[in-house]
């Protein structure tokens, strides 16, 4: 089903240990009834595909589909508007407007010549990016966002039309968020990152609550006996954290998490063999942009260092033949939200690599593809189709 590809595969030798609560319950319940209570809000579908699951010998595959979240062709959408709108209402909090202003008051524009006064900034390879662009738009504050040189003119299309303001920088994503940091402290500006360092936490911590309802609707969706696996995209690793907390959350036993990352960008797995989180260096160029990030998120990674069953990297070949798989099943992904199913695929062709995943034939996995096709000129080139 997928062609022979080299990848790189590490069983995390700390899975299952204590550790520190990242992501508190409360918080979550917060973010799923603010986000469930605005306008467009559906759970986005779960598909069965029983045809890659026989050739994958494994009992069940189901793939949570991200394409149609709030038309924004990605997950992304429930992380970064949400915590748009956490930083609004804390800061209208502080300036002394309103003590506890909801999504529901912004999108009204009940304080909108306040909130016309504040300004919030990210970088991004694309999907978190629109993400907080859109939020900032439909709440009502200005929006700058950096992107690296490499980002395609179509995701910086994309972000613009939300009315942000786009700055290209040169260098990698990591470089474009020390710029994003660098123009809020310049400038009284709110970053909204979906990553985390030392003294910034309650923002991503936001951006990870809101991860967590794509996961939590997918076990709802879930059907039979619980999944025994999770391969899901790695990145800064921000999602695969939240999706970790959440299905420890609700199933007992919790499935074994497998982060899966580009062999170009494997910042986690390298931190995951050194035991500690490491930025790795090189210009981080993959085509699954979504993915191509140096360094990992401290929150993040405090999550994966235990909650992680192993970590793999996996090469843009083996992605581009999976999103023609995909289409020929009739689903669009694109190339960040096929990491997990290359993983998955290139790891059940593989007999030690199944050997040491213990995938057999009675697994049943569960994957997120994160994105559709968000840059719809790409995905034509590489797919031919859609």
């Amino acid at each position: 089903m997928l062609s022979p590809h080299p990848f790189r595969l590490f069983v995390n030798p700390a899975a299952g240990t204590p550790g520190t609560v990242v992501l508190p319950d409360g918080g979550y319940r917060r973010a799923r009834a603010e986000i469930t209570s605005w306008p467009g809000y559906a759970p986005t579908p779960l598909r069965d595909f029983p045809s890659i699951a026989q050739a994958a010998g494994i009992a069940d595959l189901c793939i949570k589909d991200e394409a149609p979240r709030f038309g924004l062709g990605s997950f992304k959408a429930l992380g970064g508007a949400y915590a748009v709108a956490q930083v609004l209402s804390a800061e209208l909090a502080r300036r002394g407007v309103t003590g506890n202003a909801t999504s529901r008051d912004l999108v009204a524009g009940s304080h909108a010549a306040a909130t016309r006064a504040i300004t919030v900034t990210c970088a991004t390879d694309g999907n978190h990016g629109r993400s907080v662009a859109w939020g900032a738009q439909r709440f009502g504050c200005a929006c700058v966002i950096y992107v690296h040189e490499t980002v395609s003119q179509g995701r910086v299309d994309a972000i613009a039309a939300y009315g942000a303001e786009v700055r290209r920088v040169p260098g990698t994503y990591d470089d474009a968020v020390r710029a994003a940091a660098e123009a809020a402290a310049a400038n009284g500006w709110f970053v909204v990152s979906d990553t985390s360092w030392e003294g910034y936490t309650q923002v991503p911590v936001d951006v990870m609550q809101g991860y967590r309802l794509m996961a939590d609707e997918a076990a709802n969706q879930w059907s039979g006996p619980a999944p025994t696996h999770v391969f899901i995209q790695g990145g800064v690793g921000g999602v695969a954290a939240a999706v970790s907390v959440q299905m420890r959350a609700r199933f007992r036993p919790g499935p074994s998490i497998v982060v899966v990352e580009p062999d170009r960008a494997a910042c986690l797995l390298v931190s995951a063999e050194l035991g500690t989180p490491t930025a790795i260096p090189g210009d981080l160029d993959t085509l699954m942009a979504g993915l191509a990030c140096g360094e990992p998120s401290l929150l993040a990674w405090q999550e994966l260092a235990r909650g992680a069953a192993a970590f793999m990297a996996v090469p843009d070949e083996a992605a581009v033949e999976c999103m023609r798989l995909l289409a020929g099943l009739g689903m669009v992904a694109g190339e960040s939200g096929v990491a997990g199913l290359a993983g998955l695929l290139l790891a059940a062709a593989d007999p030690a690599a199944r050997a040491a995943l213990g995938l057999t034939a009675e697994s049943r996995v569960l994957l997120f593809s994160t994105e559709g096709a968000t840059d719809p000129e790409l995905y034509r080139a590489l797919v031919g189709n859609g």
